[in-house]
């Protein structure tokens, strides 16, 4: 069996020229384990067969504390009805999934319509070695989205799943007959827990994101899917851990739900696909 920066360097060598330098923008080529451009810009694989792209560490929110409880709620199968909804929408061919945390939506999908070629992408490093393990034929990469490391045309599908939007650079990695395929958080999206952690918040509403993406593509799909998911035991606690909201959260709040965790939580999305 290969090791995983052996797996990583025969995806290089067939997939080179998907890449592009994030430094000047120029070609670049596989040298064993690396990616160097014509301006001598050099980017080598980590052991776990993952590029770091950017020039300069990035330190976010985002760790293991929270991807790890994020991707046992997506295998919990949490997002299912999600997942075989994009599963049908998307376009077979080279998929970019921005914004990829530790790689589950990725592995779902694939499940369902394999692609022949996969990347996953994150600013967290923390999301991406843990995407390396991920049972599923991809690459994964640390990448900023405001200047991707991929050439113009590459990619017939960009995933973009509860992640920032950068419409210039989709538009420019994705193939003429490309599309985007975009999952927002609806009103009702995890009220059960938001009801919780902020009793006085505002009214929920990504209706701006929603009219962004209507102004920067052409619609070719447009879904709302509502559901509530009954909550497996073993997984009550990842629910509290996995989403941003717990973020500002008092720890007695965070306690007293520990001690008498949710068991059935809301899902309220729309699917947006467009070109």
């Amino acid at each position: 069996m290969l090791k995983k920066i052996d797996r990583g360097a025969l995806f290089l060598e067939k997939q080179q020229k998907i890449f592009r330098c994030p430094k000047c923008h120029r070609e670049m080529t596989q040298k064993e384990k690396s990616l160097i451009c014509v301006n001598g810009h050099r980017f080598d694989l980590a052991k776990k067969g993952t590029l770091y792209f950017l020039d300069h560490q990035i330190k976010t929110e985002y760790d293991n504390e929270m991807f790890a409880p994020r991707g046992r709620m997506i295998r919990s199968g949490m997002y299912q009805p999600v997942i075989e909804k994009i599963a049908d929408v998307i376009q077979l061919g080279n998929m970019l999934d921005v914004g990829c945390g530790e790689g589950s939506f990725l592995q779902q999908i694939n499940q369902l319509k394999a692609n022949p070629v996969n990347i996953g992408f994150d600013i967290a490093k923390e999301g991406i070695y843990l995407a390396s393990n991920q049972p599923v034929d991809a690459f994964w990469c640390v990448a900023d989205l405001t200047n991707l490391p991929f050439t113009d045309q590459s990619f017939d599908t960009i995933l973009n799943i509860f992640s920032p939007s950068h419409y210039r650079e989709f538009k420019r990695v994705m193939k003429p007959d490309g599309c985007v395929v975009k999952v927002i958080p609806q009103a009702g999206y995890l009220k059960e827990l938001r009801a919780v952690y902020h009793p006085d918040g505002e009214a929920y509403s990504n209706e701006a994101v929603i009219q962004r993406f209507t102004e920067e593509l052409h619609i070719d799909h447009r879904e709302r899917v509502t559901y509530e998911f009954q909550i497996p035991e073993e997984n009550r606690l990842d629910l509290l851990e996995m989403s941003p909201l717990e973020w500002q959260v008092s720890a007695d709040v965070k306690s007293n739900l520990a001690k008498n965790p949710l068991k059935t939580i809301t899902v309220d999305i729309e699917i947006l696909k467009g070109h």
